[in-house]
């Protein structure tokens, strides 16, 4: 018995070495993510790499994730794939930006305005009225200004700016009556985002700035508590807000860009063909989310106007560039470089 059993481990025992050597090459069909810390992909293996996104599946934004990973893989041959990850999964979109500066996630969508404050450019983008039509915002976005913009962040932030998605204009809305002309802001009670710059600009045009947070803003309209607040349209529809706020002003006084960025980790295990690659991809996706975040657009305002809420064309919008002035004069200096180059 026991010459049988010596005999037997010496025969698995050779079986295991038999086995370990056929397997010492590399599988043509390995799948690795991006923090394995291989510089490129082979032509025989998937780099799998995250992209954080707060959205649902449905949402403009994730739907131009989602393009942005399709053309990626496709134009790689497969080298790489992008599994988006929806929902805030992967944390709120603070937390997101700061994984993507310590290379713990290798690409994310994320709003502008908690951006600022990891990257001092982008601010510029937020001022008020800054631009005369959405064509206008685009040509910027998508020009010399914008590009030069999303090139900050790898000089400064520790991240790659890679392309803006649209994320509409925010306009007024309240429940006091319709919004017009400047004087009919005048002693509205305004929930602003808990930020000096929505702060200002709301003062400057006449309102009184009430910061408060969001899931609050329902409520208060309800009560009398404030008499409105400021957002884009698909936002007014989907927190019910138009159910108590009755009155909708456009266009709009502010446009916030969504951003697409990458970890500087991931940037530069790149090759620069793959940099080439991934950029275009990322331009080429704003096509879809914008098609995506115009028909959101239209059916909440279809939503919101058979609800029988009244929305409102400004009279003269410069009376209202006039009236923030002040805004630009108290923020504007920080940004003086990207102005001049708008003017």
């Amino acid at each position: 018995m026991k010459k049988k059993a010596l005999t037997f481990g010496s025969m698995l025992l050779a079986l295991v070495f038999f086995l370990a050597a056929c397997g010492g090459g590399n599988d043509s069909g390995a799948t690795k993510t991006a923090s394995e810390g291989d510089d490129s992909a082979s032509s025989d293996e998937t780099i799998t790499l995250q992209l954080a996104e707060n959205q649902p599946d449905d949402f403009p934004t994730t739907i131009g994730d989602k393009e942005f990973a399709r053309l990626v893989e496709e134009k790689t041959d497969g080298r790489y794939k992008i599994e988006v990850y929806s929902g805030g999964q992967l944390g709120d979109e603070k937390s997101v930006i700061e994984q993507i500066q310590l290379g713990s996630i290798d690409l994310a969508r994320v709003n502008g305005t908690p951006l600022t404050e990891f990257n001092d450019h982008i601010g510029v983008l937020m001022l008020p009225f800054l631009f005369e039509s959405q064509e206008e915002k685009w040509e910027v976005w998508e020009g010399d200004v914008g590009q030069g913009i999303l090139d900050t962040f790898e000089e400064e932030s520790n991240m790659v700016g890679l392309a803006y998605y649209d994320n509409g204009e925010r306009f007024f809305y309240n429940s006091q009556g319709p919004i017009e002309t400047l004087d009919d802001m005048n002693g509205l009670k305004i929930r602003v985002q808990e930020s000096e710059l929505a702060i200002d600009i709301v003062e400057a045009l006449g309102a009184s700035a009430t910061p408060m947070s969001y899931d609050q803003v329902y409520s208060s309209i309800q009560t009398g508590v404030i008499d409105g607040g400021e957002n884009n349209f698909p936002s007014f529809f989907t927190s019910g807000h138009y159910e108590v706020a009755e009155y909708a002003s456009l266009p709009g006084y502010q446009s916030i860009p969504e951003v697409l960025i990458g970890s500087k980790e991931l940037w530069d295990s790149l090759s620069e063909e793959d940099q080439k690659i991934f950029k275009e991809a990322a331009m080429e996706s704003v096509k879809v989310q914008r098609e995506a975040w115009d028909e959101l657009v239209e059916e909440a305002m279809a939503e919101v106007e058979e609800n029988g809420n009244e929305i409102s064309e400004i009279e003269n919008i410069d009376e209202w560039r006039e009236a923030v002035q002040s805004v630009y004069e108290k923020h504007g200096e920080q940004y003086q470089e990207w102005l001049d180059q708008l003017q």
